[in-house]
């Protein structure tokens, strides 16, 4: 008998991954509402993820040694990433007065039928607006 299961694709925005790689507080919780998904993002995330930790560096917030450590993990994390179609994202950014790398999470989201999961209260009330569904990890 075969199991034919479907995972819920769920839209992980650069907060979510920041978060679980540096132990932030809100960590448990990101994989406990995750756990089971199959996570996806737009082909941008990995470019963001490396300017987060180039922030972190600058900021002498981590070690470059962390942060090859943190980018190993973020190497084991299964992520299927996405192309977004540039125009309907630059549509969004006009109707939700966004920049293109937090309209990308919600294109993604849009075109997927998924959820998304995010720390960032902005682009979740942006992503709610635009019809997406949302994982709020805050009550």
């Amino acid at each position: 008998m075969y199991n034919c299961a479907i995972k819920m694709k769920i839209v992980i925005d650069t907060s979510v991954i920041i978060a679980v790689l540096t132990n932030e507080k809100h960590k448990q919780r990101l994989v406990e509402l995750s756990k089971g998904g199959d996570l996806v993002a737009p082909a941008s995330l990995h470019w963001e993820v490396g300017n987060a930790f180039s922030a972190m560096l600058k900021k002498k917030r981590i070690t470059l040694e962390q942060a090859c450590r943190a980018l190993a993990a973020y190497a084991g994390i299964a992520i299927r990433f996405y192309e977004v179609n540039l125009q309907e994202t630059l549509s969004l950014c006009v109707k939700a007065n966004l920049y293109a790398y937090d309209a990308y999470f919600i294109a993604c989201a849009l075109r997927l039928k998924s959820p998304l999961l995010s720390l960032d209260d902005a682009l979740l009330f942006a992503a709610e607006k635009s019809g997406v569904s949302i994982i709020k990890v805050r009550p």
